[in-house]
């Protein structure tokens, strides 16, 4: 698995000078190549482009694995000679409804609270954690196909919260305490998926450094204060999916994905005018962009009605999402879509936010690269919301430089021993 590769390459003790993120995506193929400058930071040397055909890609799935091998290697050659160099990892992101992220908490009391805890009581406790998840993780995906024994394999994992009688604690390992709670997010996938990612990478003749969940990926670039504080939501409104992840209790809660986005706002467009798909493509790039179009008011009540069925789907995603509780009153947009201004006016709406527990009218904002932090763009191409996550891939590339805490080293332990 990725993930395990992540760790073993960790445990040699090389750390990544270089490495390329891979956003195949609905739309287009994107790749970044960077040099990692230390633990917590890296620059863009190249950035690559190439648009996928309409077969190529389906909601975020690989649907033809030779012409997505073919246009990520454009996008590839692109970046690379742009770079001047050709790392051999790569952070692949993965998407799709059948992807599911999620925190699962697990409490155990202790028999015997005077007694320190140790690295084995804790391994046991990741263990059963793992265990659940992927039990649900599992159900979810079989309900949701309507198959049995699907075959659900782990993206990746991290832990989010750990503690000890209420008590917030970074490594329990030594503490004494009667109750301990961990929580961990992680990403599952169908075997399919993952799978034609992997073959992806192999054809590239590119060692899989991890396949990440964009939404995850896309919510970790965000690293304020406030953020942790207060939580926010991320939606990235891509080609064939809207991917949204929640942060919550300074901890990325759970990430759903629908397959409503760009590419079906478009076909709207390209039936209702009696146009073919790549002109619509551009009437609505041009629109969202504030450009002088033809048919311009035609155009806006499509894309109203069609923002008005999308910001339904948000609801039903957010109420799952939200479990009942508050959700944050922060939400950022970033991906193709979110340059249409009817979306981000959707979420600001009395009749959306008033069906949801929102505490007051939430706070929507557009995301730019230059709120990645962790990366500088020396390309100066990475310029607008569709830019964030490849960017976001980039930095988990970066996050797997930092120094591995005693719970990751935990999790790393469980997850050999589980065989995921």
């Amino acid at each position: 698995m990725a993930f395990l590769r992540r760790f073993w390459q960790r445990d040699g003790g090389e750390q990544l000078a270089a490495c390329t993120a891979l956003d195949v995506g609905t739309e287009f193929a994107k790749a970044l190549v960077f040099e990692i400058d230390g633990q917590d930071h890296g620059t863009i040397r190249g950035v690559g482009r190439k648009r996928q055909g309409l077969a190529h890609m389906q909601s975020g799935t690989v649907a033809d694995i030779g012409a997505v091998v073919d246009n990520c290697a454009v996008a590839l050659q692109e970046a690379e000679e742009m770079a001047g160099f050709r790392p051999s990892q790569v952070v692949i992101g993965i998407a799709g409804e059948l992807v599911k992220g999620f925190t699962t908490s697990h409490s155990q009391e202790r028999k015997k609270p005077d007694v320190p805890i140790t690295d084995a009581e804790l391994q046991k406790l990741i263990d059963g954690v793992q265990r659940e998840a992927l039990e649900e993780a599992e159900r979810a995906i079989t309900w949701e196909t309507g198959l049995p024994n699907v075959d659900v394999r782990l993206v990746h994992a991290a832990v989010t919260s750990a503690s000890i009688d209420g008590y917030a604690v970074t490594n329990p390992v030594g503490f004494r305490g009667r109750h301990v709670r961990i929580g961990i997010f992680n990403a599952f996938a169908p075997l399919v998926h993952l799978g034609a990612l992997e073959s992806v990478a192999a054809e590239l003749d590119l060692e899989l450094l991890e396949i990440v969940a964009e939404p995850y990926a896309v919510a970790r670039v965000v690293g304020s204060e406030q953020v942790r504080a207060a939580g926010a939501l991320f939606v990235d409104i891509g080609g064939g999916t809207t991917d949204v992840a929640l942060v919550r209790s300074g901890g990325i809660e759970g990430t759903r994905m629908f397959a409503l986005a760009g590419r079906a706002f478009t076909k709207s467009l390209a039936d209702r005018l009696d146009l073919p798909f790549p002109r619509a493509e551009a009437l609505k790039v041009d629109y969202a962009r504030g450009l002088d179009v033809d048919r311009r008011e035609e155009i806006a009540s499509i894309v109203a009605d069609d923002v008005a069925v999308w910001a339904a789907g948000m609801e039903l995603v957010l109420d799952e999402l939200g479990g009942g509780d508050l959700l944050p009153s922060r939400i950022y947009l970033c991906g193709g879509g979110s340059r249409l201004p009817e979306t981000a006016a959707a979420l600001r709406g009395e009749a959306f936010w008033r069906r949801l527990p929102f505490s007051r009218p939430p706070e929507v904002s557009v995301m730019g690269p230059e709120m990645v932090e962790s990366l500088d763009d020396a390309t100066k191409l990475l310029v607008d919301q569709q830019d964030v996550t490849p960017l976001g891939l980039a930095n988990q590339a970066i996050e797997l430089q930092a120094a591995q805490d005693p719970l990751d080293a935990a999790l790393r332990r469980v997850l050999r021993a589980m065989r995921l």
